[in-house]
């Protein structure tokens, strides 16, 4: 993949404000895109991740709302797509990752991060493929995680929404590679990222969970594993979970 192999291209980051949809926006910018940055509430850090995006030389549009909410996912996309006059790139970042005891864990809850974290998916995937289709380098990226596969603690929501993305991708991509859309998946896990202050400590897992690289990963390189899928060079490659974790799936 050439430094410049997205260049004419647009992409949508959800969830981009900070940590890794900002890393993921930049990253992208960097190979060329100009990136419509999502955030859903927050415009503030959004513009950072918009004027960082523009320090790469490229254009950037904010983009803000709900995805959960499926009149104001196409109404993002929308606006995506205006901004630049095209799509060819989506990346679904967006999640929220609070912790419950399984006994205490509210439906209401439940139902609030499985409508950002997977029914978002299938939102803005839907309201995008009319775009995505007048592209031949179409491209769904859609952000995963460790614990959809290995489970942990006080997340049963957030796994088993990780978890849908991951059958959701599979399901996509039989769908629409034949239309030329190549759809994946990316699965982080234990990656060092700046938490908000009103969204309290790092998860608990983290403190007992190890890999085989020793460290902790950097939101960069989640971003380099996401500009690869996007690529001219990841063409033939589809319903894959492409996994970010220094081997922790392993250890």
């Amino acid at each position: 993949m050439t430094t410049e192999d997205l260049k004419g291209r647009t992409a949508l980051v959800t969830g981009a404000s900070r940590n890794l949809g900002r890393a993921i926006a930049v990253t992208l910018a960097g190979r060329g895109a100009d990136i419509a940055v999502h955030v859903a509430s927050d415009r503030a850090a959004g513009q950072e991740t918009a004027a960082a995006v523009e320090a790469m030389g490229r254009k950037a549009a904010l983009v803000s709302g709900d995805l959960s909410d499926p009149e104001t996912a196409r109404r993002v996309v929308a606006e995506a797509a205006s901004a630049f006059g095209r799509l060819d790139i989506v990346v679904n970042n967006a999640a929220i990752r609070p912790e419950s005891p399984f006994e205490t864990l509210a439906y209401e809850e439940w139902r609030k991060v499985m409508g950002i974290a997977l029914d978002a998916v299938f939102l803005v995937s839907q309201a995008a493929l009319p775009h995505l289709d007048e592209s031949d380098q179409a491209a769904i990226v859609n952000i995963g995680g460790l614990t959809g596969h290995t489970g942990a603690a006080h997340r049963a929501h957030v796994i088993a929404a990780k978890a849908g993305i991951v059958g959701l991708t599979k399901a996509m991509a039989y769908e629409l590679s034949p239309k030329g859309v190549n759809v994946n998946c990316v699965s982080p896990g234990l990656i060092e990222t700046q938490r908000v202050a009103n969204r309290g400590k790092a998860p608990k897992h983290h403190d007992t969970r190890t890999n085989l690289v020793g460290r902790k990963g950097y939101p960069e390189e989640v971003a380099e594993a996401v500009a690869y899928l996007c690529g001219s060079a990841a063409r033939y490659i589809t319903g894959e979970t492409l996994h970010v974790n220094g081997g922790a799936y392993l250890s």
